[in-house]
């Protein structure tokens, strides 16, 4: 997967209200949610299609490899920061919820994920509003497998508080090893998050970073789906 100019509202705080560059544009993702069900990363049949990639600082590795049975999308981290995403539009007051699976070996010790030297995530899952040419209007929702906070424990992103929300999907009492399966109402925590009744996004992405602490991260995400339940 080579890198694109592709921007993804992730982590570094220059990068924050560059979403613009991903979404203002016509949105080649929006999907027909007459099933209940919007597919948005297919990776169980090795397929990446519409994901594009971006690089922060160095390549986090992305390749797809067997666990067990089945065929997952496998991300090495050692002190590098990419990430992958996908523009799509997804109407949420059709299908709220998002659904994933995902593995971490281990978690990211000794550091503050709170503060700007300690973003790093062995795993994240992130969900964008667009604020079109209001670029300070642009929100991002990060759902991460946190090393360091508990379970449900949310707070404003360090670099970009008023845009960026972080919520801990998995924290520091879960099992790492092993694969856990996801279910998010993404329209009520975006409300709890930014105050406001967002009914749409514009893009998903992922990211194993562990540049602020230098160290490494191994994580597989497994497929990603919107649902209406």
């Amino acid at each position: 997967m080579k890198p694109t100019t592709l921007r993804l509202i992730l982590k570094k705080p220059a990068l924050v209200l560059s979403i613009v560059g991903l979404v203002s544009v016509a949105a080649s993702g929006v999907l027909s949610a007459s099933m209940g069900r919007i597919d948005i990363g297919q990776f169980s049949v090795g397929s990446t299609q519409g994901w594009k990639s971006k690089s922060f600082h160095g390549e986090t590795d992305y390749l797809f490899e067997q666990d067990g049975n089945m065929t997952v999308l496998n991300a090495d981290s050692n002190g590098t920061a990419s990430g992958l995403g996908k523009k799509v539009t997804i109407d949420l007051r059709k299908t709220p919820y998002v659904n994933w699976s995902w593995k971490i070996d281990k978690s990211i010790g000794g550091i503050n994920e709170k503060s700007k030297d300690g973003d790093d995530f062995a795993a994240r899952l992130y969900v964008v509003k667009s604020g079109g040419a209001l670029l300070w209007k642009t929100k991002a929702l990060n759902y991460v497998w946190s090393g360091s906070q508990p379970r449900g424990d949310s707070w404003a992103n360090p670099h970009k508080p008023k845009n960026a929300f972080m919520l801990a999907a998995r924290g520091i009492e879960d099992s790492t090893g092993q694969w856990v399966t996801e279910k998010r109402n993404v329209r009520e925590d975006l409300k709890a998050a930014f105050g406001k009744d967002i009914t749409s996004i514009d893009a998903v992405a992922i990211m194993t970073d562990t540049d602020n602490s230098g160290g490494s991260a191994k994580a597989a995400y497994g497929d990603i789906f919107f649902s209406a339940e």
